[in-house]
């Protein structure tokens, strides 16, 4: 992958690589999860369900060795018991699939994962004898000739009794190409000693691994469709589900129309009935019922029913809008609490405050939280007008129905019902714009 990051906690569409995984046990209720981790371990743990348990490899030699750490760390296998072996690069493997696999009869050893491929390159290739069964899977490095002809691929996903797999794993040897404990040896052991695993057909897409970021970014591609197709499914409306990118933990209620260039993150929800878009960028905050979000950014922000947040606004963490109210043309938020019906309709900074109900914000208003130190809270009652321009320097309270003149820099506390008004006395001179332009014509000359 060519990143510090560990290539299964790679995300792709609200999850990581392994954690699509995990969810493809969806319908299985397995007595045990565990998942092998070697580089990049602790990232790898921290991004892993509740309940799943972990075993390191420390010195990785190969999937065989990995799976017997992993059967290691189980504790209380049956020989009966079903151990099913997934790569945690798979993320588009469907509960369907992972089920079909596990599901083995009575007089069955295990089963086997296989793909077919126009181009099976770098793939280990699958043996069947006359009957078809399978017997063998050779990995290309150890392919002859004739075996690199084979277009049927293993996908590496298995499923195998516990007992057949341990004595299988104990007789698996690392004289090969790359000096590794492989995995697909199982297959020719066990079928040397008479078991036979049966072969369960996918198609190359559900079982494609992650190698690079041109292929972590085909397989978002998919993800971002079945997660969009399960929310159109339910009465989500989307304009162009193409160019609409929800993450799978995202909440969107029926209802909800979500326009092109949306990006909803984390733990995000839209209410029913909201319009959200074009363009939008919302990370864990809440949208509520009939609200309507466009061109807008909200990072840990809540918006309550039948607001109105855009064009060009940015709510950062902590804001609040109350039923109603509205944060409208560029204009910035920050740990501030719009009360019911409270408008601030454009080009305004409200940071650290509170702002009661039906309050206006005139154009240009600022709260001056920060005075180089620390920040401080400015308080706006209910029905306040603050008028355009006015500069409210934190810590300061505005009065119910209160009212502000443009252009005020507002330094002490305003009392309900009052007017506060801080401004020069306005200077006139006449004839100076004649004067001026004597002056300029003089300075041509």
């Amino acid at each position: 992958m060519k990143s510090d990051l560990p290539k299964v906690a790679h995300p792709a569409a609200g999850r990581t690589l392994v954690e699509w995984v995990l969810d493809s046990l969806t319908g299985l209720d397995p007595a045990t999860v565990t998942v092998v981790v070697g580089h990049g371990a602790e990232r790898v743990r921290e991004r892993l369900p509740t309940g799943v348990a972990t075993a390191a490899q420390a010195e990785q030699r190969g999937t065989g060795h990995a799976t017997a750490i992993g059967l290691e760390a189980i504790e209380g296998l049956s020989a009966d018991d079903v151990v099913v072996v997934l790569y945690g690069d798979t993320p588009l493997l469907t509960p369907a699939l992972v089920s079909s696999l596990a599901g083995l009869g009575p007089e069955e050893t295990g089963r086997i994962v296989v793909t077919t491929m126009d181009d099976p390159t770098g793939y280990g290739r699958v043996l069947r004898d006359d009957e078809g069964a399978v017997v063998g899977v050779v990995e290309e490095k150890d392919c002859t000739p004739e075996q690199r002809l084979i277009k049927e691929v293993n996908a590496g996903i298995y499923a195998i009794r516990a007992q057949p797999l341990e004595e299988a794993l104990s007789l698996v040897s690392d004289d090969n190409h790359q000096g590794e404990f492989y995995l697909t040896d199982v297959v020719g052991i066990l079928a040397s000693r008479g078991d036979r695993l049966m072969a369960v057909s996918a198609s190359s897409e559900e079982v494609a691994g992650i190698n690079s970021q041109d292929q972590l970014a085909e397989v978002r591609t998919e993800l971002q469709r079945r997660v969009n197709h399960r929310l159109m499914e339910s009465g989500v409306w989307m304009l162009d589900p193409q160019r609409t990118y929800i993450d799978d933990t995202v909440v969107v209620e029926p209802g909800a129309r979500i326009y092109p260039g949306v990006h909803l993150e984390g733990a995000t929800t839209v209410g029913a009935g909201a319009q959200v878009g074009p363009d939008v960028f919302a990370r864990d905050s809440t949208i509520g019922a009939g609200a309507t979000v466009w061109y807008a950014v909200l990072r840990s922000a809540i918006v309550g029913e039948d607001c109105e947040v855009g064009p060009y606004a940015s709510l950062r963490p902590g804001t609040v809008l109350a039923k109603g109210a509205k944060a409208g043309t560029f204009v910035e938020t920050k740990n501030a609490t719009l009360g019911e019906g409270a408008k601030a309709p454009h080009l305004s900074y409200l940071g650290d405050a509170t702002i009661g109900a039906r309050t206006n914000i005139g154009a240009g208003t600022i709260t001056c939280n920060y005075d180089g130190f620390e920040k401080h809270h400015t308080e706006i009652g209910e029905d306040v007008f603050i008028g355009s321009d006015t500069m409210l320097v934190a810590p300061v309270k505005i009065g119910d129905g209160a009212v502000t003149g443009a252009g005020s820099v507002i330094t002490r506390d305003v009392a309900e019902g009052s007017l506060a008004v801080e401004r020069n006395e306005q200077l006139e001179i006449p004839g100076y714009a004649e004067r001026r332009r004597g002056q300029r014509s003089d300075a041509e000359d």
